[in-house]
């Protein structure tokens, strides 16, 4: 990968705007990816999560729990310390619209009803990540000033 395509990776919008999101967002992401890695906070855990994905057509539930579990945690943990920024939120928008495309948007919008909303709140600020990267207080922006 040339420089200039580096650079776009980790140049990012200078304000504080990102900064709520990927401190917000990045916490909700990883606390649900351990749930479906680490069976934490009260999840199931590879093993179940799993067969649950595989009940839903999500096949092999195995390994779409560890994907989905790993984009979540990980991805998670990238965006709090903004590394990384803008190709793991474009992961998440797509981890977001296969959840929401999947499991919730068949039972409307409102999460009292297993909804999409919260899974659509996700995805927006996914995407507003992609667009404007990190901000400030950020690791990418580190890079960039190294491949600058």
């Amino acid at each position: 990968m040339n420089s200039s395509a580096l650079k776009m990776i980790f140049n990012s919008n200078p304000s504080l705007s990102a900064l709520p999101l990927r401190l917000i967002a990045g916490t909700i992401f990883a606390a649900h990816g351990a749930q479906k890695l680490f069976a934490w906070f009260g999840g199931y855990g590879l093993e179940g999560t799993g067969q649950w994905m595989e009940s839903i057509g999500l096949a092999p539930g195995f390994l779409m729990a560890l994907l989905a579990g790993s984009a979540e945690f990980f991805g998670g943990l990238l965006l709090i310390v903004g590394l990384l920024t803008r190709p793991t939120a474009v992961v998440l928008a797509v981890t977001m619209l296969v959840a929401i495309f999947s499991v919730h948007f068949e039972n409307g919008l409102f999460m009292s009803n297993n909804g999409y909303e919260f899974g659509l709140a996700l995805f927006a600020i996914s995407l507003a990540l992609a667009l404007q990267g990190a901000g400030r207080f950020a690791l990418d922006n580190s890079l960039s000033r190294k491949l600058s």
